[in-house]
């Protein structure tokens, strides 16, 4: 058996084909970030270069007050657009799962995927724009208040909504909203609905049972939801970059201003580095949950199954 054994692993070509994928992880994700790891603990020099001498100049940086306010509004705007997008997605989620017509629901989730992400922010530009589609319309329902109802000569001045820190959050939830929509409709489809009967048989209403059992249910997919939301808006630079302004000047747009601007490399690294370390954070924290959840049900199903065999057996007695 062991000679079998050892004759099969010798003729098993699985880690020769490996080889290819792990020359092309290594090559094009692990030494580019050991490349900005080292960056980050080096001096910056003069005409735009690094200089190869162990620094933590660029990590003190970091913490003075000019940027702290950077990192503080971009953890800010971070949070309060990942909060909406996943009071959006739980609902959508939910009810994507309950119907009929899942494919269909599927497809259109998945369709702005299909456009590049520039021509959707474009999209948002022309909709917020001062001469944009929602300024045109206010202006019309403006025009017919005043002019038809109270007869009077009043102009009508555009809204600012370009260039705020509102614009971003709100192109941010409609750029990440099918990122999130997607682990919590899974999760929800995998859900077991009668867990919700039992919950109101026992006397909960259906708010009580949505939130202390569905939501505890689900939690795998709000965690993945949190992860893959938070994470991009955290780290962007295109949305701030077009429809942003002086009050929503984020980490995206900080370090590449360093890289091509100031040719700071070693504090571009460093703030690299945080966001890096930020999305490690939080993939571990989805595998420990999703482990956590797995082992749960595990030892769930071992203890029905005990209870049943205990059942027949009490039963053959």
């Amino acid at each position: 058996m062991t000679k079998e054994t050892s004759r099969l692993k010798k003729a098993n070509p699985g880690p020769l084909y490996a080889w290819p994928m792990g020359f092309w992880f290594t090559l094009f994700f692990v030494a580019p970030l050991l490349i900005i790891v080292a960056y980050s603990f080096m001096k910056r020099d003069v005409y735009g270069g690094v200089i190869r001498e162990f620094s933590l100049k660029a990590y003190s940086q970091m913490f003075t007050k000019a940027y702290g306010l950077i990192v503080w509004r971009t953890l800010w705007i971070s949070i309060v657009s990942t909060a909406i997008t996943i009071l959006i997605a739980i609902p959508c989620g939910y009810a994507m799962a309950r119907s009929k017509h899942q494919t269909v629901l599927l497809i259109l989730i998945i369709v702005p995927f299909l456009t590049n992400s520039l021509i959707r922010i474009f999209a948002w530009i022309t909709i917020l724009g001062d001469n944009g589609m929602l300024n045109s319309l206010l202006k019309s329902l403006f025009d017919f208040f005043h002019h038809s109802i109270l007869h009077d000569a009043a102009e009508y001045s555009p809204h600012k909504f370009m260039f705020t820190q509102n614009a971003v959050i709100l192109v941010s939830i409609y750029m990440y909203l099918p990122y999130a929509i997607l682990p919590v409709f899974t999760a929800v489809d995998r859900f077991d609905f009668s867990l919700l009967e039992a919950a109101r048989d026992l006397g909960a209403n259906k708010p009580q049972s949505m939130l202390k059992v569905l939501i505890p249910g689900i939690k795998s997919g709000i965690v993945s939801a949190l992860i893959f939301t938070f994470i991009p808006i955290f780290g962007s630079y295109t949305v701030p970059q077009l429809v942003g302004g002086k009050d929503s000047y984020m980490l995206g747009t900080l370090i590449v201003d360093q890289v091509q601007k100031v040719r700071n490399w070693p504090l571009a690294s460093a703030f690299s580095m945080m966001i890096t370390i930020l999305s490690m954070g939080g993939i571990m924290w989805m595998l420990i949950s999703n482990k956590r959840e797995a082992s749960l049900k595990k030892l769930s199903n071992k203890e029905d199954t005990s209870t049943s065999i205990a059942a027949t057996l009490g039963g053959s007695k």
